[in-house]
């Protein structure tokens, strides 16, 4: 095997998002590493914005299959599975490696069907979860099992997600490893408050800040935010809510907002550059990440490496960053009160948040470094194609594969 490998990595759309982040991180790892390396994406569009017109490494190629798209279309779908499977018949790959869930699938039975060398798949968050209708849930894990046959090894950026595909029986305990997401921290240890940002935002030096980092969508819980808000401002009057995303639900937040006569207290800052984030997390106080779906909450590692401490819901990734009682309060999902006296609670005691945002700090730097990330990746593919190589296919592979050999 030539140390150089072909390595393709296929995910859904490239919007600004921590899976799209985690996989472009990737990308430039094993491209400065001297690999040769694809990106496959559908087109990537949505209020989010482009991560790929935000930020490219140079050498990546990238290629876009229009047909590969999130929802559910059958016609579409069909398409960019034949699509994949072309390529991955007419180029040689010794990885494929799928990224989310529509191109988790088509990705990796086109790779598979092809006889890639190594396929492997990565977990950003699962497409099945508590707050689902039951017959999606019950599709999304049939596909994922079916999918998991077809795959040498499968990733997962949190212990959670893990332990949730076993217990959904997707595919045993043993073919998963955890590799956490990687993030580039720097510029979150270094970021200060910048006046002019405070004064275009409307912060004050004597205000105390709540920020919040997501999508403007379901589940991301703005809802309970604001139902929070008022117990917070009673208590707190000086306190501002900052609002870092854009998406469909902004007019409806707008309007909650005006109804509780709470707007003079919230911000909204739109979308961001991920390269910009680090300058909103260095004016907050407290970031309140209250996701009821969420694989690992990357924004909670970049406040946390600000030195923000992080007031959650125990789901999924999240007390794998959010240490309670250590690094910030893990609230029980959906009740607003909870939020409010978390909240509450750490504006009140500077002390308080200084000490549990410095050994937030300290903890997140210990496991998601993005080189780190990019580095343990390489060394599961170089395992992987050595142990095909020697013909020590994994015992829990019931399929029979015929693997392509270089060309």
């Amino acid at each position: 095997m030539s140390s150089q490998l072909k390595i393709c990595h296929v995910i859904t759309r490239m919007i600004i998002g921590g899976a799209q982040e985690n996989t472009l991180y990737t990308c430039q790892g094993h491209l400065e590493r001297g690999h040769e390396v694809t990106l496959v994406t559908g087109p990537s569009e949505g209020a989010e914005g482009s991560l790929l017109k935000q930020t490219c490494p140079p050498g990546l190629e990238i290629i876009e299959i229009p047909s590969l798209c999130r929802n559910l279309n059958p016609l579409k779908d069909r398409k960019a599975y034949q699509e994949l499977l072309r390529l991955f018949q007419s180029r040689y790959f010794d990885v494929v490696h799928t990224h989310s869930s529509k191109a988790g699938i088509l990705g990796r039975l086109a790779a598979w069907k092809a006889s890639v060398p190594l396929v492997v798949h990565t977990v950003h968050g699962q497409a099945f979860f508590p707050y689902q209708f039951f017959l999606k849930n019950w599709f999304y894990i049939a596909a994922e099992r079916y999918a998991a046959k077809r795959c040498d090894k499968i990733f997962a950026v949190a212990q959670a997600m893990i332990d949730q595909c076993v217990r959904a029986k997707v595919a045993p305990r043993s073919k998963y490893k955890v590799v956490y997401s990687g993030m580039d921290l720097e510029a979150f240890i270094e970021a200060q408050p910048e006046p002019e940002l405070m004064q275009q935002l409307g912060i004050t030096e004597k205000n105390l800040v709540v920020g919040k980092i997501a999508r403007l969508f379901d589940l991301k819980g703005h809802d309970v935010l604001l139902a929070a808000a008022p117990k917070i401002i009673a208590a707190v009057p000086e306190v501002k809510f900052l609002l870092v995303g854009d998406g469909s639900l902004r007019a409806k937040i707008e309007k909650k907002a005006a109804d509780l006569k709470i707007t003079d207290h919230i911000i909204f800052a739109g979308l961001v550059p991920p390269t910009e984030v680090c300058r909103y997390t260095a004016l907050m106080h407290v970031l309140a990440h209250l996701s009821l779906r969420e694989g690992l909450p990357r924004t909670a590692v970049q406040a946390l490496a600000s030195g923000v401490p992080v007031v959650a819901y125990p789901l999924d990734g999240t007390p794998e960053v959010v240490i309670n009682g250590l690094s910030g309060y893990l609230c029980e999902p959906k009740q607003p009160d909870r939020v409010a006296d978390a909240v509450i609670r750490l504006l009140r005691n500077p002390k308080r948040r200084e000490k549990m945002g410095e050994y937030g700090r300290q903890e997140v730097l210990k496991k998601f470094s993005w080189r780190l990330m990019s580095n343990i990746l390489e060394l599961e593919y170089i395992d992987g194609l050595a142990r095909k190589k020697a013909g020590a296919d994994s015992p829990l592979e019931p399929i029979n594969k015929t693997v392509r050999t270089s060309r």
